[in-house]
């Protein structure tokens, strides 16, 4: 009589290098004894590290701003475009930095990318301590800071790897937050550590004068402090793998690009309204000398809030699409999204050109900077809860494959942060003549994609026909 062996079991060893090869997190036993604790961990550090390559991205986004003031003379759509540069870098990074983590393993990965961030501020500190340096230079440094760009996809992608499916929207939110609020606190201490005013005035200028290359050096640092992080507390996969077939799949795949399309009115909002947002209040509402100092608003007080709402939204998105569906959550997204930007679009109308040439004129604009600012913030809002809920739609239309819907992740990644170049392009148009103008015609543009956005969103994804008749979707709960 011949007696059957046993079945071998799984082989629970880490490989040198932090290699866990096996994870089971669909397993409930397995993730309640193992999968948990392990997951959470890989999140921590993995959100530190997303955080800080957010924070260099949008490093431009408040020093752009600031180069006039230590004696730089660039026009406004030159300063514009040194914040759209990196944008569009970063957007373009995300697709190889989305399959590095399968090649190399995510906690590799992020060594590797944190370390990345030392040649964006490094260079960054060198530059603005030197008077002379031309324009092109600052535009080439402003580029390499697209490296901070290509995190989130990586970072994205491998987070998704280590959670199941049904813990994923409110993982990749957190993760996701984690990260989008770099850029509020980038915005908001960047001014107090060079030595400007900040903080809704109550850190006041130093009278030393402002030192750019200080933000360099300390993000340099913390740069270095991540990847010592993910080095010692984070594990790559061996089940994190993909291949050049299942890219393929997923690119060919008309889902992938309808999402990633709705990523842009997303995230490429959040990202593109966060790199303008201080140039924009700077533009329409900051007044020099020699009016009275308080006559206009100084951006390094409140360029921040729209970052920091918008990252705190991003959670509650995938929250509330875990428990609706992420497309009816992002469906209401872009509804709110559109009332916001006529909100804005209403109030920027309202502002007078030429403040400079009468106090009763820029007082009169000043005055409408609350209204502006109250309607800004709604826009953030909504721009995070569609962060969340338009991300949560991914793995529950590639549910039967995380290996697909991390390709698809780093794919819509990579399309949404062209937002991201092309708003900041957009209100500082070279073409138009009047800046006011452009950021008018700007916000115009941006609501009518809205509403094609809005149209989408419902005639695939939320009109039950339309769902009903793609193989695969009708049990998907998108």
């Amino acid at each position: 009589m011949s007696v059957t062996a046993p079945p071998a079991a799984p082989h629970t060893g880490r490989r040198t290098g932090r290699w866990i090869d096996d994870w089971r997190p669909e397993d409930p036993e397995f993730w309640e004894s193992t999968g948990a604790p392990v997951a959470r961990r890989n999140l921590i550090w993995s959100i530190l590290a997303e955080h800080l390559g957010f924070s260099v991205w949008l490093f431009w986004s408040v020093s752009a701003a600031l180069l006039v003031k230590v004696g730089f003379e660039f026009s406004v759509s030159q300063l514009f475009l040194l914040v759209a540069v990196p944008n569009l870098v970063g957007s373009l990074l995300r697709l190889p930095y989305t399959f590095a983590v399968p090649k190399f393993g995510g906690r590799n990965w992020t060594v590797v990318s944190a370390l990345l961030l030392l040649v964006p501020t490094l260079l960054f500190a060198t530059a603005v301590q030197d008077p002379t340096t031309p324009y092109w230079v600052f535009l080439l440094i402003a580029a390499t800071a697209g490296v901070g760009g290509g995190n989130f996809a990586s970072s994205m992608a491998n987070i998704n790897f280590f959670y199941p499916a049904k813990r994923k929207g409110l993982a990749l939110g957190l993760n996701a937050a984690g990260g989008n609020i770099g850029v509020a606190v980038l915005q908001l201490g960047l001014p107090i550590v060079v030595g400007g005013a900040g903080l809704f005035g109550l850190v006041k200028a130093s009278t030393g004068g402002m030192h750019l290359e200080r933000a360099g050096y300390l993000y340099a640092a913390l740069a270095v402090v991540a990847a010592i992080m993910a080095y010692f507390f984070m594990d790559n996969l061996s089940s994190a793998r993909s291949n050049a077939r299942d890219v393929a799949s997923v690119v060919t795949h008309k889902h992938t690009w309808v999402v990633s399309f709705l990523y842009i009115g997303t995230f490429g909002s959040f990202i593109g309204y966060s790199a303008a947002l201080p140039l924009l209040i700077k533009l329409e509402f900051f007044v020099p000398e020699p009016l009275p100092t308080g006559t206009g608003i100084n951006f390094a007080y409140y360029a921040f809030l729209g970052a920091l709402v918008g990252s705190i939204t991003r959670p509650f998105g995938g929250w509330l699409a875990d428990k609706y569906g992420g497309a009816r959550v992002t469906l209401a997204t872009f509804g709110a999204m559109i009332l916001g930007t006529l909100g804005v679009l209403w109030t920027v109308t309202q502002l007078a050109p030429n403040p400079t040439a009468d106090p009763a004129i820029a007082l009169d604009n000043k005055s409408m900077f609350p209204l502006f600012l109250v309607a800004f913030l709604f826009v953030f809002a909504a721009t995070g809860i569609g962060n969340g809920s338009t991300f949560r739609m991914i793995p529950a239309i590639w549910k039967r494959d995380t290996k697909k819907s991390s390709a698809v992740i780093g794919i819509a990644s990579a399309v949404g942060a062209l937002g991201g170049f092309l708003i900041p392009l957009a209100f500082g148009a070279p073409w138009i003549d009047n800046p006011v103008e452009s950021v008018k015609t700007a916000f115009g543009v941006f609501t009518a994609f809205y509403v094609v956005c809005l149209v989408v969103t419902w005639a695939v994804y939320v009109r039950k026909a339309s769902v009903a008749r793609v193989a695969g979707l009708a049990d998907a709960r998108i």
